[in-house]
C-alpha cells in the first residue's frame, strides 16, 4: 500500500528562537533535497526574505526555492502557500501562481489561530481556483473542520473543483476539528470519493493524526510547519521527524508514493510536462 508524506519544512510561524526550521531560501533548498534523498512524495513550502527572514509573498524568492528544488528533485510535486494569514490582496497571495508550480494551497475557510487568523472569504477562494487554473495549478485543499470540507464537496459537485482532487484535513488547531474518536469518524465517513487525502496535526498532535492518516486516509503531512518538537520539548529538525515517519510506514508494512507515481496521478501542474 502507497501512502503519501507531504513535507512542510517551514511554516509562517517558525523562527531562529523557537525552531530548527530552515528559514533562508538556501536552507530550505538544501532541507528538501536532503528529504527527497529520504523519500517524500510533495513538499510544501513558505518563502522567506533571505535578509531578515520576514514571510514574503514575492516570486522572485520563491522562484529562487523552486529552481533550487528542482535542479536536483525534478520530479517532487512543488506547492506554493497562498496562505491567508499575511496578506488580505489577492494580488499579493497568488503572485506566486505565476511561476506556474504543481499545486497552491487552499484553505476552504477563514480560521482562527491563537496567535492570529486566516481569512479566506469566498470570493477570494473562488478567485484563487480561478487563477490556478489558468496557470495549471492544482489546488492542495486545506480542511480544518467538517465544515470546509462540506464546502469542498459542495464546490467539487459545482464543478469548479474539477480534480484530480488532493486535500489536507490538518486536526487540533484549538478552534477546529480535534483529534477524538467521533469528530475523526465523522471527518472520515465524509471524505469525498475519488480524492487523495492525508492528515496532519498541530503540535504534538502531529505524531498520532499521521498515524491515522496512515490507517483512513492516503498518507500525512509532517514537517516543522506544523510542530517544532521530537518529544518532551525537544526541538526537531525535519530529518528527525521524517525518519521517525519511516519507522512508523516500514513497521506498518506499507510503502511510500513516489514523487512521479504521484505526479502521474496528475498532481502536476497541468500546464508543463517537464516530469515526464
Amino acid at each position: 500500500m502507497k501512502k503519501i508524506i507531504n513535507f512542510t519544512p517551514t511554516g509562517t510561524q517558525t523562527t531562529r528562537e523557537n525552531s530548527l526550521a530552515p528559514l533562508h531560501p538556501n536552507e530550505i533548498i538544501e532541507e528538501v533535497h536532503e528529504a527527497y534523498d529520504l523519500g517524500i512524495t510533495m513538499v510544501h513550502i513558505h518563502a522567506r526574505d533571505p535578509k531578515n527572514f520576514s514571510n514574503t509573498y514575492k516570486s522572485e524568492i520563491y522562484g529562487q526555492i523552486i529552481d533550487g528544488i528542482r535542479k536536483n528533485c525534478s520530479d517532487l510535486t512543488i506547492c506554493v502557500s497562498l496562505t491567508g494569514r499575511l496578506y488580505p490582496e489577492f494580488e499579493k497571495r497568488s503572485e506566486v501562481l505565476e511561476l506556474m508550480p504543481d499545486m497552491g494551497s487552499l484553505t476552504m475557510s477563514s480560521l482562527n489561530f491563537p496567535q492570529g487568523s486566516s481569512v479566506n472569504e469566498p470570493e477570494m477562494i473562488l478567485k484563487l481556483i480561478e487563477k490556478m487554473n489558468d496557470f495549471g495549478v492544482v489546488p492542495e485543499i486545506e480542511c480544518f473542520d467538517s465544515g470546509m470540507l462540506n464546502y469542498t464537496k459542495y464546490l467539487m459537485g459545482k464543478k469548479i473543483l474539477t480534480g484530480p482532487n488532493y486535500i489536507n484535513v490538518i486536526f487540533s488547531n484549538i478552534f477546529n476539528a480535534q483529534l477524538d474518536i467521533s469528530t475523526v469518524s465523522s471527518i472520515v465517513n465524509n471524505l469525498p470519493e475519488n480524492s487523495k487525502v492525508c492528515f496532519g496535526g498541530i503540535g504534538k498532535h502531529q505524531l498520532n493524526a499521521n498515524i491515522l492518516g496512515l490507517i483512513y486516509a492516503d498518507g500525512l503531512r509532517v514537517g516543522l510547519e506544523d510542530n517544532l518538537y521530537l518529544k518532551d520539548k525537544q526541538k526537531a529538525k525535519n530529518i528527525d521527524l521524517l525518519k521517525r515517519t519511516h519507522s512508523i510506514i516500514e513497521n506498518m508494512g506499507m510503502d511510500i508514493m513516489s514523487p512521479i507515481e504521484f505526479k502521474n496521478l496528475g498532481f502536476g501542474n497541468k500546464k508543463i510536462n517537464s516530469y515526464r
